[in-house]
């Protein structure tokens, strides 16, 4: 991490990350992230900072991309605070599903989440009033949903 006085007050802050991918073992190549800011405050406290703002970031722009709050309908204002709470819920209800099935390291993005748990390609079959879902055998994704799945089941159920 280094920083350097930038303009008026300001401070240029660069945090510098290798690359750890395939790519990243074959050649040596470093990742820089910086960032203008007139807080005080240490580098590191202020990297976190905008680290934690950039999550904040995401949300909004699942929100309005995997949500559909980009997508307001109407000119009046009842109108669009409805489409608004319905987009929330809708987010909401999508992180709730990605917690649930939680087999990642960072965040996931409304559209990994609707690829890995919501667009199944399974089939429910009835047979002796049984009910069965045939997943495909080489879903990357199976495992991960079927985790889910357990974990929903054994939420107790409120009366």
């Amino acid at each position: 991490m280094a920083e350097t006085p930038y303009g008026d007050g300001h401070r240029l802050v660069v945090r510098r990350t290798r690359i750890v991918s395939a790519q990243g073992e074959l050649f040596f190549d470093w990742r820089h992230h910086a960032f203008i800011t007139d807080r005080v405050g240490t580098a590191v406290a202020l990297d976190a900072d905008h680290r934690a703002h950039a999550v904040v970031e995401l949300a909004i722009r699942d929100l309005k991309e995997g949500s559909g709050l980009c997508h307001c309908p109407s000119g009046r204002f009842g109108a669009n605070a409805a489409w608004a709470l319905c987009a929330t819920l809708a987010h909401n209800l999508l992180r709730w599903l990605a917690m649930l099935g939680a087999d990642h390291d960072g965040l996931l993005v409304a559209k990994t989440v609707r690829r890995q748990l919501l667009s199944l390609p399974g089939r429910l079959t009835t047979s002796g009033r049984r009910r069965t879902l045939h997943l495909p055998a080489r879903w990357p994704w199976a495992a991960s949903w079927l985790a889910c799945f357990e974990r929903l089941r054994s939420l107790p159920l409120v009366t």
